[in-house]
């Protein structure tokens, strides 16, 4: 047994350290040829340091062996020395069997740094050299896709499907049913998820996504069904299909769905809000605030949990539970102008009509030109007696809407009496 195979057994059979040691003693006497072995195997073991060294050694005995600068590319890459890797792949030539790939990784290399075009140049130079090689063709779309030239992209997709069906370990199909969706051309996405007949729990998600975008909720659940019987902890499609229950008036199964989601998904708090929303809809309006609330302990400044919460009290006229939700919620920093509104509101349904003046004044500060609020806040000033303060009030709003007659007159009203 030579050498380097035997320190392939010793390897095979956990014994890594003599592995190395067996090697190391051995490079001192090994040819060129069993040094380039020795230096795969290193890489292939994860002792990038070692091969680089090695080939480094080689490179210094043979410059123009383009598959030593490859090879070293390769490390340098793993080692995140992208600029060396560039270098040694640039001095790659033209008439080189080796151009090509040399090009593929600079492509990749330029992309991973934001270059984009002059990833694509390189690509694009490579496919002059070679225009039936479909790796070009695929690397091209790839690139395209993850830049959002969803159209460009397709084109080389396109190209490479018809030599190959999948590019390491990605189907092509699915790649032109996501580039399509992702056009707007949700029916021929549709087409291609169709023709995988995949059990993969992704590809279904993106399926059913792409159904429920083509206004096809039936063929979304059944794919967001089938992926959580593939997958019970997939968590993400616990809200889209929820949502798909919900927009089809199966309110029942949304809200089941939404509450097993929680399960597996408990830090989600749209999915909180969501499943609120849907114990509302079935008149479990305990269960509704239970949830809501839940959302905004995970953020206590989601708007429109706030906001559902305040509907939510306003119908069993609980004015008060208004007022401390809002008060909660702004002592932990959350500030918006409907909350001041909102609390105004609330004040002057409990006749605590200073409290009620004080939160009108701090919302007028943000809602001087929101003529809904002028209107309301006008009245209320003048049901309070304070016409000075409503008169202004109310030409404010007539700037925002001048044919309001009615208010008009009001005004008018109000000036005569005064």
């Amino acid at each position: 047994m030579d050498t380097i195979t035997e320190a392939v057994h010793l390897m095979e059979s956990n014994q890594s350290d003599k592995a190395i040691e067996l090697l190391e003693s051995y490079l001192n006497v090994a040819d060129n040829e069993e040094k380039y072995s020795i230096a795969e195997l290193y890489m292939q073991w994860g002792f990038l340091e070692e091969a680089s060294t090695i080939l480094n050694e080689l490179l210094q005995q043979f410059p123009d062996e383009s598959e030593l600068k490859v090879a070293l590319a390769d490390i340098c890459i793993e080692l995140e020395d992208d600029e060396k890797a560039i270098n040694l792949l640039n001095e790659i030539n033209e008439d080189d069997p080796a151009y090509i790939q040399s090009l593929i990784q600079l492509a990749d290399l330029y992309q991973a740094q934001g270059l984009f075009e002059v990833a694509e140049q390189k690509l694009l130079t490579a496919k002059q050299v070679d225009p039936n090689e479909v790796i070009i063709d695929f690397a091209l779309g790839e690139l395209l896709f993850s830049i959002g030239e969803y159209r460009k992209a397709i084109t080389y997709y396109e190209k490479t499907a018809l030599k190959m069906k999948e590019v390491a370990n990605i189907s092509i199909n699915e790649r032109l049913a996501e580039a399509h969706a992702a056009s707007g051309e949700y029916e021929l996405a549709l087409a291609f998820f169709q023709e995988e007949e995949n059990e993969d729990p992704d590809t279904l998600f993106k399926y059913g996504f792409t159904a429920y975008q083509a206004n096809r909720k039936d063929i979304a659940i059944k794919a967001w069904e089938h992926v959580i019987e593939i997958d019970a902890y997939y968590h993400t499609v616990y809200y889209q299909l929820a949502k798909a229950y919900e927009d089809e008036g199966m309110y029942k199964d949304a809200y089941e769905t939404a509450s097993k989601g929680l399960q597996v998904d408990e830090f989600n708090k749209e999915l909180y809000f969501l499943t609120g929303s849907l114990a509302h809809q079935l008149n479990k309006d305990a269960e509704s605030e239970k949830f809501v609330r839940e959302a905004l302990a995970l953020d206590p400044d989601y708007k429109e949990a706030v906001l559902f919460l305040i509907e939510l009290f306003k119908n069993k006229e609980n004015f008060e539970g208004i007022i401390d939700l809002l008060i909660e919620i702004k002592s932990i920093g959350a500030d918006d102008s409907l909350y001041e509104w909102e609390l105004a509101r609330a004040y002057n349904e409990i006749e605590s009509y200073n409290d009620a003046l004080k939160h009108y004044w701090e919302a007028y500060n943000s809602l001087n030109k929101d003529s809904d609020f002028l209107k309301e806040f006008g009245y209320f000033l003048t049901e309070e007696g304070r016409t000075d303060d409503a008169i202004p009030i109310f030409e404010a709003y007539m700037a925002q809407q001048p044919s309001d007659n009615e208010i008009e007159e009001f005004i008018n009203r109000l000036k005569q009496s005064g």
